[in-house]
């Protein structure tokens, strides 16, 4: 069970956005850019030195904001004509690029230690080759959890409105970004597992 499960009602709420946006002329491919560049620059912000406790709760806000982005360059590409094949390499490399852009920060919060987010990002990239592979061997490209794109958010966006309130986090904390490498590491088996098991 992943929150990935709960996108087609996601989508149902952001249909008449996306359908607004497609008749202004605006491309799934601008849409996904967009998305990645704001990322990146939300990342920066949160990896400045002295930056302000309180700017993490962009986090969350974003989080949101990217996850109603993704949903809407899917919808544009699928439903309103414009699916491309770069779509579908920046659909799956822009999301690789934000995910890494948005974990970093936490490499420069106590109590976690910047290998495990390192480790973290790989696992998560890898997580994604991981789902993208399923076309290879004739099944269908992999969403399988626990720990897809969208429980990712979650906990990122929680991580980060916990900081942006000022509230301290504990030393047992650090365990945390090792337990979501854990997880990444079973969704990664799941993803293959499943793909090989699909008729």
């Amino acid at each position: 069970m992943t929150l990935y499960a709960l996108k087609p009602r996601f989508q149902n709420l952001l249909r008449p956005i996306a359908a607004r946006l497609a008749r202004a002329g605006v491309s799934a491919n601008q849409v996904t850019l967009a998305a990645a560049v704001l990322s990146i620059v939300v990342g920066g912000l949160l990896s400045l030195p002295d930056r302000p406790p309180g700017l993490f709760l962009l986090l969350p806000l974003w989080l949101f904001l990217r996850m109603a982005l993704n949903a809407i360059d899917g919808m544009l590409a699928r439903e309103f004509g414009y699916k491309s094949r770069l779509g579908g390499y920046l659909n799956e490399l822009c999301d690789v690029v934000s995910d890494a852009a948005l974990l970093l920060p936490f490499a420069f919060v106590a109590p976690f230690a910047a290998w495990s987010v390192f480790l973290v990002v790989f696992l998560a990239a890898l997580s994604e080759y991981a789902g993208v592979m399923g076309p290879l061997v004739g099944a269908s490209r992999r969403y399988d959890g626990p720990l897809g794109k969208s429980d990712r958010a979650f906990v990122i966006g929680a991580l980060g409105a916990w900081i942006g309130c000022g509230l301290p986090l504990p030393s047992w904390m650090f365990w945390l970004m090792p337990m979501l490498a854990i997880l990444l590491i079973a969704t990664c088996v799941n993803r293959v597992r499943r793909g090989l098991l699909e008729p």
